[in-house]
C-alpha cells in the first residue's frame, strides 16, 4: 500500500467463512464515511469478492494482476534438470531432457531463472487476475478477482493492496482461515479485528485465527456475530486468553433479512450504528491496555 503518515488500517479476517466477515467490514467503512474520513475498502476476499453486493460501487477502473513463470528456450536448454531441482514448488519437470513447466504452480520466485546454467529460461507475464476500483457512498472501493482455474490468490490480493491510495482508514475484508492469502491481506495492518460465531466450528477456527496473528505480532481484538446464541464458550474463550470483545451483534432476524437483500445494517437498522461506531472509538484508542499486543496473556 502506498505510504501516508496517520493512516491506520483495520483488517477484518476470522478462522471459517460465513461469520459475518464482510457485513462487518463494510459497516465499519460506511460509518467512517458518515462520519467525513477518507475511507478505503479493500476486497482481499478475492477468490469470490461480495463486498460489492452492499455497497453497490461505480467501478471506475479496471487493471490486470500478472505474474511471470519461466518459459524454455529451446535451443539453449540441454535438459540438464537444475531447474527442476530448484523449483520448491514442483512447478518444472524434466522428462526425457526434455523441460516442462507447469504455470499453474509457478510462484514467480525466479529461482529456476537464476541457477539456470545454460541461461535458458526467460521470465514471461501471464495474467491472473483483475484489480477493480470504484466509489460508494464515500468510500473508495478496491476489489481484486482471481481467474478462474488460477491459484495465486496472494498476486491479486498483493495488487489490491498497491492500488490504495492516501486515505486516513483502509478497512481490508480479508479471506477466511488462516491459509497464506489471509497472512498476504493481515501481515501489514496495525489492527485486527477477528469475527467469529459462538458455535463449536466458530471456537474452533477462532483459536486458529488467534495463534495467527499472535504469531505476527499484530494487535487484535474480537468480534461475535450472533452473540446472544451458543453456550458462552467464546465468551469464556477470549476471558481466559485476556482477548478484548470490542463488538457484539445479536441473532436479530431484521439483519439477516438485510443481508439477505443486501442492504446496510446501519442504513436500514439505525440502533445499531451505536455498535460500529463504539468498536472504532475503541481501535483509535489502541492504548487502552484492554487491547491485544499480539502476545499470549497481554
Amino acid at each position: 500500500m502506498t505510504a501516508a503518515n496517520n493512516r491506520r488500517t483495520i483488517a477484518v479476517a476470522s478462522g471459517k467463512g460465513g461469520t459475518g466477515k464482510t457485513t462487518i467490514s463494510t459497516n465499519l467503512a460506511l460509518v467512517l464515511a458518515q462520519q467525513g474520513k477518507s475511507v478505503e475498502l479493500l476486497d482481499c476476499d478475492v477468490e469470490e469478492p461480495n463486498c460489492h453486493i452492499f455497497l453497490k460501487p461505480q467501478i471506475h477502473s479496471s487493471k490486470p494482476v500478472n505474474v511471470l513463470y519461466p518459459s524454455v528456450i529451446q535451443d539453449k536448454c540441454t535438459g540438464c534438470g537444475v531447474c527442476a531441482q530448484v523449483c520448491e514448488y514442483s512447478a518444472i519437470v524434466v522428462v526425457k531432457n526434455k523441460v516442462l513447466v507447469f504455470p499453474g504452480l509457478c510462484h514467480s520466485c525466479g529461482g529456476c531463472t537464476l541457477f539456470c546454467p545454460e541461461e535458458a529460461l526467460e521470465e514471461v507475464e501471464r495474467q491472473v487476475g483483475i484489480v477493480e476500483e470504484g466509489s460508494s457512498s464515500g468510500i473508495h472501493v478496491i476489489q481484486g478477482l482471481l481467474d478462474i482455474t488460477e491459484l495465486m490468490s496472494a498476486a491479486v490480493i498483493n495488487g489490491v493492496k498497491k492500488s490504495a491510495g492516501l486515505s486516513d482508514i483502509v478497512i481490508i475484508d480479508s479471506p477466511p482461515g488462516t491459509s497464506c492469502p489471509v497472512i498476504e491481506s493481515v501481515k501489514d495492518a496495525d489492527f485486527v479485528l477477528l469475527v467469529t460465531e459462538p458455535t463449536p466450528f466458530g471456537l474452533n477456527d477462532l483459536k486458529l485465527a488467534v495463534g495467527m496473528v499472535r504469531q505476527l505480532g499484530i494487535p487484535f481484538a474480537v468480534a461475535i456475530n450472533r452473540c446472544d446464541m451458543g453456550d458462552g464458550e467464546v465468551q469464556r474463550y477470549c476471558d481466559d486468553e485476556h482477548i478484548r470483545i470490542i463488538l457484539e451483534i445479536p441473532d436479530d432476524i431484521r439483519i439477516a433479512q438485510a443481508y439477505s437483500r443486501g442492504e446496510m445494517i446501519i442504513n436500514v437498522l439505525h440502533e445499531y450504528k451505536g455498535l460500529f461506531v463504539q468498536c472504532l472509538e475503541t481501535f483509535f484508542n489502541q492504548k487502552d491496555p484492554g487491547l491485544n499486543t499480539g502476545q499470549d496473556g497481554q
